[in-house]
């Protein structure tokens, strides 16, 4: 038996041994997710057992370093884990944007001090981050934003305005891109990390088309942010930024995939009874889908080994939401009626109606279609610019 065969028996062998039966059901709903945090409170004592033997194995981080409080696994013993957690119909333990966005750049960019002090934290579930990027008047042109840090000495004393900012009012951190050089558009920016119960810092929910508010408006009023805590070099907070970015953008890709391998058109095969044109619309979504999770395999071993194109992302960005947002479409569309129910406890409260409109943003948080078809023709196609 070869090493890698070896390690899957013995990973399978842990997840059945590990992985209470409750957490191998499909997630409900957001609020059945865990999500960590110092004010989470776990749904179940099965949610609170899954989430903490994996913290204890490293497996909620299973590529980061044992040092850092992952489980030191190489790319195939990954790609493995992930097989067999899907294998086993087994939930993620632990989503967290520490753990898709900024464990990656802090790894990349952070002190040792830093990486030692967060990278733990954000491994067992203890800390949950929001991202401080797009601002009223800076999204796609990100690069404009206007919220500024005053050089105090020791401290920066930051003003300003977010907006779009997931989950702002349930997080205990923000890592944030703020201006600390007027002159400067590129850069002038620095990467900080700060409590958001520091004094100043105040959030607002917006509520979406969908009824749910996961996105805020976060505010910065005189908010004092130690100098230490300042991610890679001052003013050059753009190289971790878009650093960040391009696992952010992979991160929602993986949408396109929906996570597993049911068929859609299997899902309605007896509903839709003599509806030709839509049959064929769900089958054709059903190859898509499986081409992109096809590639999605092929991304993601030559990102973990650094030799995917660094634009490859955008790519896999745009062809995952639109996927994710057809997937939506077509339910909708052979559910017929019945699925616009909104409010009765038949329906859990329109959960697909909501969903479906919730998917509209899809193909602006992360950068919009519009731009991430822009970065492909000219990055990866070569295009010349109009």
């Amino acid at each position: 038996m070869s090493e890698l065969e070896a390690f899957r028996t013995e990973i399978r062998a842990w997840i059945e041994a590990n992985c209470p039966p409750e957490m191998k059901t499909p997630i409900k709903s957001d609020d059945d997710t865990c999500w960590g945090g110092r004010n989470f409170v776990f749904q179940s004592e099965a949610q609170k057992q899954w989430m903490e033997r994996c913290a204890a194995a490293g497996l909620t981080v299973p590529d980061w370093p044992k040092d850092y409080g992952g489980a030191g696994l190489s790319p195939a013993e990954t790609k493995i884990f992930r097989q067999e957690m899907a294998r086993a119909g087994a939930r993620s333990p632990l989503n967290s944007f520490g753990i898709w966005m900024l464990g990656p750049a802090l790894l990349k960019f952070g002190t040792e001090e830093q990486k030692r002090h967060y990278l733990p934290q954000i491994a067992r579930g203890e800390i949950r981050w929001c991202q401080g990027y797009s601002e009223p008047g800076s999204g796609s042109d990100l690069v404009s934003l206007q919220t500024f840090g005053e050089d105090k000495g020791d401290h920066w004393v930051v003003n300003g305005q977010k907006i779009w900012t997931s989950y702002a009012d349930k997080a205990d951190w923000i890592f944030c891109l703020v201006r600390t050089d007027k002159e400067n558009k590129y850069q002038g920016i620095s990467f900080l990390l700060f409590d958001m119960t520091t004094p100043g810092v105040t959030t607002k929910p917006i509520k979406l088309i969908s009824g749910n508010s996961p996105f805020c408006e976060t505010f910065f009023d005189n908010v004092v942010v130690p100098k230490h805590q300042i991610v890679g070099e001052l003013n050059r907070g753009w190289d971790v930024a878009k650093y960040l970015l391009g696992h952010e953008r992979e991160m929602i890709s993986g949408m396109g995939g929906d996570g597993g391998t049911a068929s859609l058109g299997g899902g309605f095969k007896d509903a839709l009874g003599d509806e030709p044109i839509l049959r064929a619309q769900l089958a054709m979504f059903d190859v898509e889908s499986l081409a992109f999770r096809a590639h999605s395999e092929r991304f993601m071993d030559e990102w973990k080994t650094g030799t995917a194109h660094p634009a490859y992302s955008n790519l896999m960005k745009y062809i995952g939401t639109e996927l994710n947002k057809k997937r939506h479409e077509l339910v909708m569309a052979a559910g017929g009626s019945d699925y616009l129910e909104w409010e009765s406890e038949r329906s859990n409260g329109g959960k697909r109606a909501r969903d479906w409109l919730r998917t509209k943003a899809n193909s602006i948080e992360g950068g919009t279609s519009e731009v991430m078809l822009n970065v492909v023709a000219k990055r990866i196609l070569d295009m010349p610019g109009a």
